[in-house]
């Protein structure tokens, strides 16, 4: 068996320069994202939008999980979740957050750091109508995070709203919805040979994007 510390792999795929990238950190990112998207479709175990999102309590004590980026607009990164979820919880006792994009086919991650906040309910009833029915009845049927004594109780949540909800359309819970992470900072990562990786970063001052490389 191979032993954890040697496993290595030299990255050589590409390179990242202050001169390569946008003026703009979100249209950088919708460059590489577009990338991650078109190798994704190759790759039908590939998900170019899941990212790690990493928050923390009152206390700082941080917790991450992989979540799926479900939009962009001009002020940050959407997601979706059970607002008393663990992750909910914790947004809401310290808005400061973090993602994390990993590409590994295109040996690319992206850093994101800022505040999140909720989207409005507008947006949040838009994206649940475009959800699989299924999809929206388990918004419902889980008690997210909560500890339950097994999964009968999922089974018999999910039947009885599908009985339910059989001939009408399935509402948004008020306790689900969006948020919008607003960054502060967005770091692009390329991996190069021998660890020395190029790292470019975009940190907001005073209102501007100020653009610096990152020693590896």
């Amino acid at each position: 068996m191979s032993k954890i510390a040697d496993l290595r792999r030299d990255y050589k795929a590409r390179t990242l320069d202050v001169s390569d990238v946008a003026l703009n950190p979100f249209v950088q990112f919708d460059n590489w994202f577009q990338e991650a998207l078109a190798t994704a479709r190759k790759d039908a175990g590939s998900e170019a939008n899941a990212m790690t999102l990493a928050t923390a309590n009152k206390e700082g004590i941080p917790s991450a999980r992989i979540v799926l980026l479900k939009g962009i607009d001009e002020k940050g990164f959407i997601f979706y979740t059970n607002y008393n979820s663990r992750k909910g919880q914790e947004m809401t006792e310290n808005p400061h957050a973090a993602l994390v994009f990993h590409w590994q086919e295109l040996e690319r991650q992206v850093r994101i750091e800022g505040k999140v906040e909720r989207v409005s309910s507008k947006i949040s009833d838009t994206y649940f109508s475009s959800r699989p029915k299924g999809s929206r009845i388990g918004a419902w049927a889980s008690p997210q995070s909560q500890v339950i004594p097994h999964r009968d109780l999922l089974e018999n949540n999910t039947a009885e709203l599908q009985h339910k909800y059989e001939q009408e359309e399935v509402p948004r819970p008020p306790h689900w919805g969006g948020y919008r992470l607003v960054p502060s900072v967005i770091e692009f990562w390329q991996g190069r040979s021998s660890r020395l990786h190029d790292r470019v970063r975009y940190a907001l001052d005073h209102g501007k994007w100020v653009i610096e490389r990152l020693a590896p």
